[in-house]
């Protein structure tokens, strides 16, 4: 059975998205039992040169609604970047995976050869669909929300593999 576009971009985007809304929750539990201000975490990095936590979130939510919007020529929807707290961090996570789930497998499905252009800051980028999610989409995304994690695991929070895997 092949592997289809679909099948490689919404459930992998919504999967990791709800285990990122679940880490979430235990940071939030974290903060709480150890009194430490909740804005402490959402801002932390592991370098300064590093997005925040609450940047992390922002840019692999950012990644994934882009993914499925471009792959299936829709527009992409704009968050603001507000976000500070993880009830908000958590909102916009919801607000993306219900965009994602919006999507019906015919709309991303042959794909794979659909020409894009994706300005990035200065640049502009030209891929075809599947080079797009595999080789940009979906490594970005992935980094993005490992690098939450560890932020958060450098902070203390007791996080495992499965906290970020999930139930696959």
């Amino acid at each position: 059975m092949a592997l289809s576009m679909y099948q490689a971009s919404a459930p992998r985007f919504v999967n990791m998205l709800k285990n990122l809304a679940a880490i979430l929750d235990k940071a939030q539990a974290h903060a709480d039992a150890k009194k430490i201000d909740p804005l402490v975490l959402t801002s932390a990095r592991l370098y300064p040169d590093m997005f925040a936590l609450a940047r992390q979130v922002q840019v692999a939510s950012d990644t994934a609604k882009g993914a499925m919007a471009r792959l299936a020529g829709v527009e992409v929807p704009k968050y603001e970047d507000t976000e500070k707290t993880f009830a908000e961090l958590k909102a916009r996570i919801d607000r993306t995976v219900a965009f994602i789930e919006s999507f019906k497998p015919a709309q991303i499905d042959g794909t794979e050869d659909k020409d894009l252009v994706i300005k990035l800051g200065a640049r502009e980028m030209q891929w075809k669909g599947a080079q797009y999610l595999l080789g940009f989409a979906l490594p970005n995304f992935y980094f993005h929300a490992a690098t939450a994690y560890d932020i958060l695991r450098h902070n203390g929070l007791e996080l495992a593999k499965r906290d970020f895997i999930g139930n696959v």
